[in-house]
């Protein structure tokens, strides 16, 4: 159906209706309420849709007017985006700062025993050499006399004291131990400094450190041959003097006899090394 200046025209070919006017096309009438109905539905879903649009984009710039003074920087590439050093008033810091609180490593043992600077633990027989009696895997020892000397010569043979002399021996510190029939004197002498001691250890070729009778040991090493050990650790060196109490030699096959002053030697040792870690821990426990 279409309108003109003349008025509706309905089509040729009609025939008269009520009042004698022509008859309608009553099918170019359905035709074109079809047509009006279809732009009704799609105006109706076009504007649905422009609806929606105007929505999302009224959010959009509610979300982005939130951020603070229309900032749009989140449509931004990641290189764009302002640093905490561009916000004004803001910190240039981004993360809080804390001092260090590592606790520094633990101290070497060792340190304690290489000098006398350092090793200021109190040094007597008893402390060094303590208890009654010694265990050594299946064997006991029994613990005798004891005694201490800032006059390292004068308990050493000739040949050792030279050398305990030369490098400035301060103390010598001894015990004797016993063991079916067999007796050990442990000698340990004491320098400034871990050179001191380790000279010493290199250069002794021979001479014992004297047997040292008493509370339960008999005399040894009086007559016949007995066999010495020489060795250092830290600022300390250490001997060991050992025989027979009935006056038999020792041989270079006596694996008793070499079992027992190997014995003593590592006593010894570990007791010097154990020095060395008990001021560690104590330094590690004081207050820093």
């Amino acid at each position: 159906m279409s309108f003109g200046q003349g008025g509706p025209q309905w089509g040729p070919g009609g025939t008269g209706g009520p009042g004698g006017g022509p008859t309608p096309d009553w099918a170019a009438l359905a035709e074109a309420s079809e047509a009006r109905a279809r732009r009704r539905k799609w105006l109706l879903i076009g504007g649905g849709a422009f609806a929606t649009v105007g929505i999302a984009a009224a959010v959009a710039i509610t979300v982005v007017s939130a951020n603070g003074d229309g900032d749009t920087t989140s449509n931004k590439p990641a290189s764009e985006l302002p640093t905490a050093a561009d916000i004004p008033g803001a910190s240039k810091d981004a993360e809080p700062s804390f001092e260090a609180t590592t606790p520094p490593p633990p101290s070497d043992p060792k340190d304690f025993i290489s000098s006398a600077k350092k090793d200021k633990a109190p040094l007597t027989p008893e402390g060094l050499f303590p208890g009654k009696s010694l265990r050594s895997g299946q064997h006991i020892y029994k613990k005798g006399a004891t005694d201490s000397t800032s006059k390292c010569t004068s308990v050493t043979q000739s040949a050792l004291g030279s050398v305990l002399a030369k490098h400035d021996c301060t103390r010598l510190i001894r015990a004797s131990y016993l063991r079916d029939g067999i007796a050990v004197t442990v000698g340990v002498a004491v320098f400034d400094t871990t050179s001191d001691a380790t000279k010493v250890k290199d250069e002794v070729e021979k001479g014992l450190v004297d047997a040292l009778p008493g509370k339960g040991v008999p005399a040894f090493c009086r007559t016949g041959v007995c066999r010495g050990t020489y060795n250092s650790q830290g600022r300390y060196a250490y001997f060991t003097t050992t025989g027979y109490t009935s006056g038999k030699n020792v041989t270079t096959s006596d694996r008793k006899a070499y079992g027992v002053g190997d014995d003593l030697a590592r006593f010894a040792f570990q007791r010097i090394n154990q020095r060395g870690e008990a001021q560690a821990s104590a330094a590690a426990e004081a207050p820093q």
